[in-house]
């Protein structure tokens, strides 16, 4: 373990077959580890985020776990793209509460021209009138589109990997891994920031969520959301146990080793935790989502201020 961690400090990059020796190592001599690294390559800084579910439901693909898929019958609410006054009075909220970036997150595989002119708008409207960094998420999007949300003040576009390469197909068979990847570098191409990472949980192993880093490392994201599966009723995963907290610090601890300067956010699922995820932010983490996910009550934002505080992160 001390080898591996002055390796990460000196500036090397640890192996696959390396990484995968820390799943058995002790968790807080590996946590301490984590906090090592974060503390050289971030010092104390934290970024803190916020969504809006900006169109929801009917959506065509047929991920496993997504309580928005059309193929699956939950409960899930159903609406189109919001107007431009509801998205705007939640980032005016989230910015007079001083978090750092807003997104837009929309259901489908894509936003159509019609409604990215629409959000452009919208995203114009919010750039003029609040002091919040803005980000998007609207599927597999074109160039054209990208650079749109670009240039209507869009600094960061998400866009999950989910998982391996390997274990892709059994969560997904409606777009593929690699259609994911052609979005991201499409979308830096259009001058846009990426954040990708994926959810914990779906009945992947150590080593896919190991593969998944190391391609989040290949494609130099900096921004790193960790999810944990929610199961919600009628989608197939309703019935995957839901992970222990220390196997979830064990992968936050993974990542940082192999994504050393990266933001590693807690995303989906910190309520499943009864310290809403405090104990990842000991052990590599230091961003998160706060406010409610999509489909799922999240945490208040003034609480995870505390935390952070609390933890001795700068706000």
């Amino acid at each position: 373990m001390k080898n591996l961690l002055n390796k990460v400090l000196t500036g090397e990059k640890i192996t696959k077959r390396e990484a995968l020796s820390l799943i058995g190592v002790d968790l807080t001599e590996l946590s301490d580890c984590a906090e090592k690294i974060k503390k050289k390559f971030c010092g104390n800084k934290f970024d803190m985020c916020s969504i809006i579910n900006g169109k929801s439901g009917k959506c065509s693909e047929n991920c496993k776990y997504c309580a928005q898929s059309a193929f699956y019958q939950t409960d899930a609410k159903e609406y189109p793209l919001l107007d431009t006054d509801n998205i705007f009075k939640e980032a005016k909220h989230n910015a007079d509460k001083k978090v750092h970036r807003f997104s837009i997150v929309t259901s489908g595989k894509r936003l159509n021209d019609t409604e990215i002119e629409k959000v452009c708008q919208t995203y114009k409207t919010i750039k003029n009138g609040c002091n919040i960094s803005l980000c998007a998420s609207m599927g597999l999007l074109s160039y054209d589109n990208l650079l749109k949300l670009k240039q209507a003040g869009v600094t960061r576009y998400h866009c999950n990997l989910e998982t391996s390469r390997k274990f892709f197909p059994n969560i997904c068979t409606t777009h593929t891994y690699d259609e994911k990847i052609n979005t991201i570098k499409t979308a830096r191409r259009a001058g846009l920031e990426v954040c990708s990472g994926g959810i914990l949980g779906l009945g992947e192993s150590f080593e896919d969520r190991i593969d998944m880093f190391f391609d989040l490392a290949e494609l130099e994201i900096k921004s790193i959301p960790i999810n944990v599966l929610n199961p919600i009723k009628n989608t197939p995963f309703e019935n995957n146990k839901i992970l222990s907290r220390d196997e979830v610090a064990r992968t936050v601890a993974i990542a940082r080793f192999i994504l050393p300067d990266a933001f590693i956010r807690l995303a989906g699922g910190r309520l499943l935790f009864k310290d809403k995820g405090m104990f990842f932010l000991s052990s590599g983490a230091n961003a998160a989502i706060t406010g409610d996910m999509l489909t799922t009550t999240g945490t208040l934002i003034d609480e995870d201020f505390d935390i952070i505080k609390k933890l001795g992160f700068e706000k």
